[in-house]
């Protein structure tokens, strides 16, 4: 064996056993999230209790079990995604029954006649032509929860099975998924006289999975118990700009107050992160500080709008003023500025503020002199 034999193998083992271990997560992350669809069903249909909880069960679970990540919306997506996909019984089953830690305390009850809400929808599926039939073993094992999440939310089940078949085809990760749902793939299938062609197309454009996309991913961080931190990957040089940027607005001494870092933000199941954070005890409002290692998009406008937004909704309180945004890029237009920010909401106030905020000449200064 030579070196490069040597680099060649151990690169293998890193790659496949690290696929491994991602799969092996992915598993059991789809196997909880589907049993605990299966018992919320079980007991609004049969539990002796029911009628105590009605409407407010999965708020009552939410209180009662306290455990990070489990709330009443992903309680909601659980049990969708039990009511969409009942088929996955089976290949859960012999998942549960391989696994030792867990077959003693659930094959007993899990494989025995518990009852089954089968729509119309999946009745639907099972009359299709035996191609839209995606086997369950292959949804279980091809298809993360991530992407189960976002099928499972498709009410045509034709058009359900369409996706479960191109993801697995493609290999999709759960942004290319989704990214396809909203580009009306499916739609546009049906409209093109060469599916085979389109079919083609978009699995040579799309954005394959990789196993670091199974595992960095809120909802499975929060299932293995990991620092919010791991949420986000940053390149070395961003991280480094977020430190020195976030000690120098401590330093000037205008009253800023840090309050977070990779500030994580749900919106209608979607996280998205703020990069800074900070309360001005002397402006009574929060301050948001966004860094893009690039040129200004008006896409970026848009997204600090949508924090400042989220916060004036959700965060402010009755005695704070409108939180204020502060956006860095490397390169900027000034008339792309001006077109991008115009109609954003007045009460962000910016210019009113900048009497306190750093002064564009301080920042400069700073972006030009860091050592990153």
């Amino acid at each position: 064996m030579d070196f490069e034999a040597l680099v060649k193998h151990i690169s293998t083992i890193q790659s496949t056993l690290q696929a491994q271990a991602a799969h092996a997560v992915n598993l059991a992350l789809t196997a909880r999230n589907w049993l605990m669809g299966c018992y919320i069903v079980e007991f609004e249909q049969n539990g002796e209790d029911r009628a105590a909880y009605g409407e407010q069960l999965l708020k009552k679970l939410e209180q009662r079990l306290n455990v990070k990540g489990l709330n009443e919306r992903r309680f909601r997506e659980f049990r969708r995604l039990y009511l969409v996909y009942p088929q996955l019984k089976e290949p859960i089953a012999q998942y549960i029954l391989a696994e030792s830690e867990i077959r003693h305390t659930l094959s007993a009850e899990f494989t025995g006649p518990i009852r089954h809400t089968v729509s119309a929808e999946l009745q639907s599926v099972n009359n299709q032509p035996s191609e839209w039939n995606t086997q369950a073993d292959r949804l279980f094992e091809r298809l993360p929860y991530s992407h189960l999440k976002f099928i499972s939310k498709i009410e045509n089940p034709v058009k359900r099975a369409f996706y479960e078949m191109e993801a697995i085809r493609g290999c999709w990760s759960a942004r290319e998924l989704e990214r396809q749902i909203n580009s009306l793939y499916y739609e546009r299938s049906g409209l093109s006289k060469n599916k085979e062609a389109l079919s083609a197309l978009v699995q040579r454009q799309a954005m394959p999975l990789q196993p670091k996309d199974i595992i960095n991913t809120p909802v499975t961080l929060e299932f293995l118990g990991l620092n919010d931190r791991a949420l986000v990957t940053e390149n070395d040089l961003e991280q480094s700009i977020l430190d020195n940027l976030q000690r120098f607005l401590l330093e000037m001494g205008h009253g800023f107050c840090f309050e977070a870092r990779q500030k994580r933000i749900l919106i209608d199941g979607d996280y998205f992160f703020a990069d800074l954070v900070f309360y001005h005890r002397i402006l009574k409002c929060h301050v948001i500080v966004e860094l893009k290692i690039d040129k200004f998009r008006h896409e970026y406008a848009s997204q600090l709008n949508l924090y400042l937004n989220y916060f004036k909704a959700e965060v402010m309180q009755p005695d704070d003023n409108p939180p204020v945004g502060i956006l860095l890029c490397t390169e900027k237009g000034d008339t792309l500025v001006k077109y991008a920010t115009a109609g954003l909401d007045p009460n962000i106030f910016v210019q009113k503020y900048m009497i306190e905020l750093p002064t564009e000449e301080e920042i400069k200064k700073f972006i030009s002199t860091a050592n990153y």
